[in-house]
């Protein structure tokens, strides 16, 4: 096998035929040591008068150019070093745009970020129909700009707003979606996307592209003032959705601008000083560490060499909102049949109906056709009974919290299914150990926790108990991974490691209520500080009877600093669960358009004046200090194995700001001895529910830092 990544040959048409086929690599990154190899290429090509044009196209069976090859990033010392390597890249794409002869990239597989840039710079664009084609910049997911001139060149094809609104999103595209907006000239079928490549080269060389814009659009871009409206626009969406916490979307905009109004290169010149002052920031920085957190534990099993077994059918318990969420990834991402199971008819309708809502949605947009997604369905089956199920690998339980409940089913599965299945609790509180006292091979119980809604909650919970045997665990991680899920393997615990931490920091916001904090205000503070929703709204959102449930357990197992505030009672004494039956801390009818209004006589029910006497980053630290601190116990207590798992957990199932890194990188940041000096400072005023953990405080006194 060749050394090289680039390669080429001309056929007997005299076209080029450009192949990148990274060595050793399943898919195809791009990296600075690559430049020299591309111009040496490009240079070859020029030399040969014949050659009439070139397609670039990629050796891998599935994968144009996935992006750059982010560990690069890590060799950065400054950002004048980040700078200069975004210049580089400008350099040779350049070269490629501004060869004399036609040239087309053919597109088949994932085409991102700095992979998209390379297709930018080629005259046209031809990609394949496949679901496997994804194209988009999604640099800002990371903290980061396009550096390699997508800042400038797709907006002089899609447009400045629809270019912004693409980068500032990192919104990946289907090839319908691509073509529609010209990014891609046409999509064909894998089979004919070289002979397609070679056909369009007898256009010539490209001349200036310009977007097909019209109506308002068109008008807003023909002008300078309009497109300052535009930029404007842009910046007051974008902050509506990161409150200014991602630096990454005044760095776009502006290259942008800059480009667009003073010139390509002035536009290049920008983006690559913005490029370089992203990368040293350390916003960036904690958004590639989750990059390159979840990317190792996609190698990890979960149970060290263990190796899983293969689920090739799984069943559910349970029709409600969990089970039918559940079987839906299992069916539509798994891929894997699965049979539902309820007491009753109009659950297993309700479990149905809800895959096929989310499937049927996608007929509607055009992207499946009717049969497609009828084939998609027919890997759902249900049952009153147990029957059919012999042949099933793993069970998936999503009944009631109920112990004595569970204990059954336990034994119903024993009884029905074969000596190898694995039966897996949803639970969100109950220990798996107890759950599994009812079971004569309680080696095949394991607790693999969701989140709601289950179609779009990234993370899972893989909760082993003592008696949990190794292949049990790594198969049941197979399983997650194939459902589309990131999955984190805890010890057994009640709470286990995600509710656990947000147990305490929902309890502190209840209590900031009755002191009498604003709950808009308390919410707004929570928002600011980076998490997607604040703490009140989540209460109505999940069940402020949940919420009740729950804390009763957490006490029980693991001390009183769980104790449930008085505002659960008084809540639920009012009959106030939040959404589900339409009374709980907001107006769940209100007919104004926006944000819900508070129910203001919520504030009776808690026996409370709202008054506000604490700043909005009081309100945040209070809540969150109390949740880093429970992130640090779990890990003294190995009910996480790291804190990498940690810092995963709560950003994907918590939505713990990503930008800050997770729990333990955010402790990082302050520094271990200026957490436990404010937990002392709130221990004075409030109790032990703020005592800081043991290894706080050692770690306070040593320096010692969770990451290097």
């Amino acid at each position: 096998m060749s050394d090289k990544t680039f390669s080429w040959h001309k056929d007997a048409d005299n076209i080029a035929i450009i192949t990148m086929d990274v060595p050793n690599e399943s898919m195809n990154t791009l990296r600075a040591s690559f430049n020299d190899e591309v111009l040496a290429v490009l240079g070859e090509i020029i030399g040969d008068t014949t050659i009439k044009g070139a397609v670039l196209i990629s050796g891998k069976p599935d994968s144009f150019i996935a992006g750059a090859d982010i560990s690069m990033l890590d060799a950065c010392q400054t950002a004048a070093d980040a700078e200069a390597l975004s210049r580089s890249g400008h350099q040779v794409l350049n070269k490629l745009e501004q060869l004399p002869i036609p040239v087309v990239a053919a597109i088949h597989g994932p085409c991102l970020g700095g992979g998209l840039e390379v297709a930018l710079a080629c005259d046209y664009r031809i990609c394949t129909d496949s679901d496997k084609t994804i194209i988009g910049l999604p640099e800002s997911q990371l903290g980061l700009l396009p550096g390699g001139g997508g800042t400038q060149r797709l907006p002089r094809i899609v447009g400045v707003a629809k270019g912004l609104e693409l980068m500032l999103a990192g919104k990946q595209l289907r090839a319908k979606q691509a073509k529609k907006l010209g990014i891609v000239d046409d999509s064909v079928p894998q089979s004919v996307l070289l002979m397609v490549a070679k056909k369009i080269l007898s256009k010539g060389k490209r001349g200036k592209v310009s977007p097909n814009l019209k109506g308002m659009s068109k008008a807003l871009e023909a002008t300078s003032v309009g497109r300052n409206v535009i930029y404007d626009q842009a910046g007051k969406a974008a902050f509506k959705k990161t409150q200014g916490n991602y630096p990454a979307v005044d760095k776009i905009i502006e290259a942008v601008k800059v480009g667009r109004e003073q010139g390509f290169e002035a536009g290049l010149k920008a983006e690559a000083k913005g490029f370089g002052e992203l990368v040293a920031s350390p916003e960036s920085a904690a958004l590639r560490s989750i990059f390159f957190a979840t990317t190792a534990m996609k190698k990890e099993t979960g149970a060290g060499d263990v190796k899983p077994n293969k689920v090739r059918k799984a069943m559910v318990l349970g029709g409600g909102l969990m089970g039918g969420g559940i079987a839906s990834v299992t069916a539509l991402k798994a891929k894997v049949p699965a049979r539902i199971k309820d007491i009753a008819e109009p659950g297993l309708q309700n479990a149905l109906a809800y895959t096929y809502k989310q499937v049927d949605k996608r007929v509607k947009r055009k992207q499946i056709t009717a049969a497609q997604r009828d084939k998609m369905m027919s890997l759902l089956s249900t049952t009153t009974q147990y029957d059919g199920i012999k042949d099933v690998d793993i069970v998936v339980e999503a009944v009631f919290e109920d112990l004595k409940l569970k204990h059954q089913m336990v034994r119903d599965v024993e009884a029905h299914c074969n000596e190898n299945t694995i039966f897996a609790s949803n639970t969100s509180s109950l220990p798996i150990g107890q759950i599994a006292e009812a079971a004569e091979r309680p080696e095949n119980v394991i607790g693999l926790h969701y989140f709601s809604p289950v179609e779009k909650m990234p993370l899972v919970e893989v909760i082993a108990h003592e008696k949990t045997s190794p292949e049990t665990i790594a198969t049941t991680v197979a399983f997650a991974k194939k459902q589309g899920k990131t999955p984190i393997v805890v010890k057994d615990g009640a709470g286990f490691y995600v509710n656990r931490i947000l147990a305490l920091y929902m309890n502190e916001a209840a209590n900031l209520m009755l002191e009498g904090e604003p709950i808009e205000k308390l919410d707004a503070a929570l928002v600011k500080f980076g998490f997607p929703v604040g703490p009140v709204t989540l209460l109505d959102e999940v069940g402020i009877d949940v919420g009740a449930k729950i804390s009763p357990i957490l006490r029980d197992e693991l001390g009183h600093r769980f104790e449930a505030p008085s505002a659960f009672d008084r809540l639920l004494a009012d009959d106030r669960k939040g959404k589900k039956n339409g009374k709980g801390f907001y107006q769940f009818n209100a007919k104004k358009k926006g944000a819900k209004p508070v129910d203001e006589s919520v504030y009776k029910v808690l026996g409370v004046t709202p008054e506000g006497k604490l700043a909005p980053e009081q309100l945040a630290e209070r809540c969150t200090v109390q949740m880093l601190n429970e992130a640090v116990r779990c890990l003294e207590e190995g009910i996480i194995a790291n804190p990498r798992d940690g810092d995963i957990g709560a950003i994907f199932g918590i939505g713990f700001p990503p930008f800050r890194g997770g729990p333990f990188r955010y402790i990082d940041s302050l520094g271990a001895k200026v957490l436990v000096d404010k937990l002392r400072g709130y221990e004075s005023q409030f109790g032990e529910r703020f005592t800081p953990a043991q290894k706080l405080i050692e770690m306070a006194e040593s320096g010692e830092r969770f990451f290097d």
